[in-house]
């Protein structure tokens, strides 16, 4: 079969390329062994989120009293009933790119790829029959995978990934989580919810490291009030998993501890999939176990791309997503602009959330800018209040000569959702004046974005 585009993986890189491309006109198939959807839809961002509401219902149902409701009886977690969710909900995101694909003409071949040159993909089906593929231009979209340590490799019942994570066939007592990225944090807030004793473990001075420091602290005195374990700047020497529990030995700053739970999770971090697809018969160059391509995903390789966690940047969906739409409108003869990567939001769906773009306020002062911070509690925030929310802020980062965003950042309630708005404030290079100017609804959390620009110029009026 001859296509003008075929592109490799069907997460949210390369759905959302395949789909825009036959927007464009162009003949597309996608290679995709599993799901449609990819990691995204089936194994990370949308079935953890169903995990995720599912964990803040029980909360809710928990602390009813509080909200002025009374509940009689027993109130507990059905765990199974949780995974099941999780899983209905995936399964139908999945058959909403199926009905995307057919709406678009989009051609599903099933199985595993391999390239064979600058032009032609051999796709291997589940009986072992192969087929040649020919296509004017092909996307490589396969994604990441769990990363492994040499000290703690996944044997998918004790030690775990992030899919394991999701199915479990019972929810454990005690779970050591280590890595405390949005992904070991998401878990480790999950399964501390629902009554499972977790300690999280991260090897750098912060939770969320790769946040704000004030956010980090934040989260962290979240978790010890869940009565979560959290160690910092503590590595994990090895994991003996001979007994009925894990043996985890801990290097701290005062010295080895051994910890013991039924489960560790490691989310240490992701490996790209780039193995035995054919890149190195094609000669197309790699850097730091990634595929090395131009502002608009173009390998050295000229009819050969390559998007999302396969290639330097930030391995987020919204970013794979992104990247898909530019190259396939460099592709399609479009003249796109390309991404600016300091303005990528990123999100920790716990309770409370966790949100950024741009600059930390340390990054800033590192960079040399003289600037001017605004912050805003929740605790002042009436919305907050009513809705039993507050905890967190929001923190907003000005340049003081020019008053342009650098960064902002956000912990509490709603904030993955806040966050849009600076990103196109950024996007924008609206002034801290001009956001101040522009009108909030009130109540509502947003208007804690309006009062943190309005506290960086001393003109906050409720605090």
């Amino acid at each position: 079969m001859s296509y003008d585009l075929i592109v490799v993986g069907s997460g949210p890189g390369g759905y959302v390329a395949a789909i825009r491309a036959a927007q464009l006109g162009l003949n597309v198939g996608v290679v995709e062994r599993e799901n449609l959807g990819g990691i995204c839809l089936n194994w990370g961002c949308i079935p953890t989120k169903s995990l995720l509401k599912s964990a803040q219902a029980f909360e809710y149902a928990v602390h009813a009293a509080d909200y002025g409701v009374s509940i009689s009886g027993e109130i507990k977690p059905d765990f199974q009933a949780m995974v099941k969710r999780s899983r209905g909900v995936a399964d139908g995101m999945s058959k909403g790119i199926n009905f995307l694909f057919n709406k678009n003409k989009i051609e599903h071949i099933h199985g595993m790829a391999r390239l064979v040159d600058q032009n032609s993909v051999e796709v291997t089906d589940e009986t072992g029959h192969r087929a040649i593929h020919s296509a004017k231009n092909i996307i490589i979209a396969t994604g990441a995978r769990s990363r492994e340590l040499p000290n703690m490799e996944q044997d998918g019942e004790k030690i775990i990934g992030y899919r394991e994570a999701m199915t479990l066939p019972k929810q454990p007592k005690s779970m050591v989580v280590v890595g405390s990225g949005a992904i070991g944090s998401e878990f480790a807030y999950f399964y501390q919810s629902i009554g499972t004793e977790v300690t999280l473990i991260e090897y750098l001075p912060n939770v969320v490291p790769n946040e704000d420091e004030e956010v980090s602290k934040v989260l962290e005195r979240s978790f010890k009030k869940m009565k979560m374990k959290v160690i910092t700047g503590a590595s994990v020497e090895s994991v003996d998993t001979s007994g009925k529990l894990c043996k985890v030995t801990v290097k701290t700053k005062k010295g080895e501890e051994i910890i013991e739970a039924e489960i560790v999770l490691s989310a240490v971090g992701i490996t790209a999939n780039i193995e035995n697809i054919g890149l190195e018969e094609l000669g197309i160059e790699l850097e730091k176990g990634k595929v090395k391509v131009n502002e608009f995903y173009q390998t050295n390789v000229e009819t050969v791309f390559a998007i999302g966690d396969i290639i330097a940047g930030p391995a987020l969906a919204h970013v794979a997503s992104a990247e898909g739409i530019v190259c396939v409108e460099k592709i399609a003869g479009l003249n796109p602009q390309p991404i600016d990567y300091s303005n990528i939001p990123g999100c920790t769906y716990t309770s409370p959330e966790v949100s950024s773009v741009g600059m930390t306020e340390q990054k800033a002062k590192d960079a040399g800018y003289e600037i001017k911070v605004g912050k805003f509690p929740y605790s002042a925030s009436g919305k907050a209040s009513a809705a039993g929310q507050k905890e967190g802020f929001v923190k907003l980062i000005f340049d003081a000569k020019y008053g342009e965003l650098l960064g902002a950042h956000m912990i509490g309630g709603n904030v993955t959702e806040l966050i849009a708005e600076m990103v196109v404030a950024k996007k924008l290079e609206i002034t801290g004046h001009e956001l101040i100017k522009s009108i909030h609804p009130h109540p509502t959390m947003s208007e804690a974005i309006m009062e943190a620009a309005a506290a960086a110029y001393g003109e906050v009026i409720h605090l």
